[in-house]
């Protein structure tokens, strides 16, 4: 695997947060408490896998390229939109760790109450985040490739 190949991965990653995220949900609705708990605690691991990858290659860009990312220019028209979905992803994305790590550790200490009331919103950032991480990965390689 190369340092090109981790893009790929990273929406991979992705990916399968927002589907173990989902299940996630289905299965606590469903009352499957105990599958809940294995699913989220699988996204969490998919999701740390993510941020060890996306580190790794944002500091190999660096020092490979001397620049970190990918600069999205064409088409202009698509830009301002691109910029707004990768904004609120990263501002998002920030926040998400924290709510995660809390939500995890109220779950593990077994504070229901308070672990539903932190999950509520963790879910639907954790799940905008892996779903625009998936979107962003699409517009820059597939839909309007920067290269």
């Amino acid at each position: 695997m190369t340092l090109n190949d981790l893009p790929a991965l990273n929406a991979l990653l992705n990916c399968t947060s927002a589907i173990l995220l989902g299940l996630g949900l289905y299965l606590i609705k469903t009352g499957r408490r105990r599958a809940h708990g294995r699913c989220m605690a699988s996204a969490l691991a998919v999701s740390a896998c993510f941020l060890i990858s996306y580190v790794t290659y944002h500091v190999g860009m660096k020092q490979m390229y001397g620049t970190a990312h990918t600069s999205f220019q064409d088409p202009a028209w698509f830009r301002p939109i691109y910029l707004t979905i990768l904004l609120s992803h990263i501002v998002l994305a920030m926040a998400v760790v924290p709510l995660a790590l809390i939500t995890v550790t109220r779950a593990a200490r077994r504070r229901w109450e308070s672990h539903v009331r932190i999950a509520r919103w963790t879910w639907p950032v954790w799940m905008y985040v892996s779903v625009t991480g998936v979107v962003i990965y699409l517009i820059l390689y597939w839909i309007f490739p920067q290269g």
